[in-house]
C-alpha cells in the first residue's frame, strides 16, 4: 500500500510542478484522479511497458537509451486515454511529465 501512495503523492507532486495532468484545484476529485493514475500506470508499467521495451530494442540501442524518455510518454498518454479526468495534451507534454515524475519519485524514494 506504501507503494501506491507513494506513487499518488509524486502524481500529484509531478502535476503542480509540470502544469498538466491532474487538476489543480485541491478536492478529494483531485487525490481521486491521482489515485486512479497511479494505479493505472503501475498496471501499464508491469504489463504493456516490457512488451514496448522489447520491442524498441534496436532503436532504444540505436539512440543509446534516449528512446526509452518517448515509451515513458507513451505510456502516460495511454493512462491519459484511461483516466477521463487525467488530461495530457500531447506527447512532449507526457515526455515532460514522465521525466518531472520520475525525479519526484527518486527524491520521495531517497526518504523513505
Amino acid at each position: 500500500m506504501t507503494y501506491l501512495a507513494f506513487r499518488t503523492i509524486a502524481v500529484l507532486i509531478a502535476s503542480y510542478i509540470t502544469s498538466v495532468g491532474v487538476p489543480l484545484v485541491f478536492a478529494p476529485i483531485t487525490l481521486w484522479t491521482a489515485f486512479l493514475v497511479a494505479f493505472t500506470l503501475a498496471i501499464i508499467n508491469h504489463t504493456i511497458k516490457p512488451l514496448f521495451v522489447l520491442v524498441s530494442i534496436p532503436v532504444t540501442f540505436a539512440t543509446l537509451g534516449l528512446f526509452s524518455f518517448v515509451i515513458n510518454g507513451v505510456m502516460i498518454l495511454l493512462a491519459a486515454k484511461v483516466v477521463p479526468s487525467f488530461g495530457i495534451p500531447n506527447l512532449l507534454m507526457a515526455i515532460y511529465f514522465s521525466v518531472v515524475l520520475a525525479i519526484v519519485n527518486w527524491l520521495l524514494h531517497i526518504f523513505e
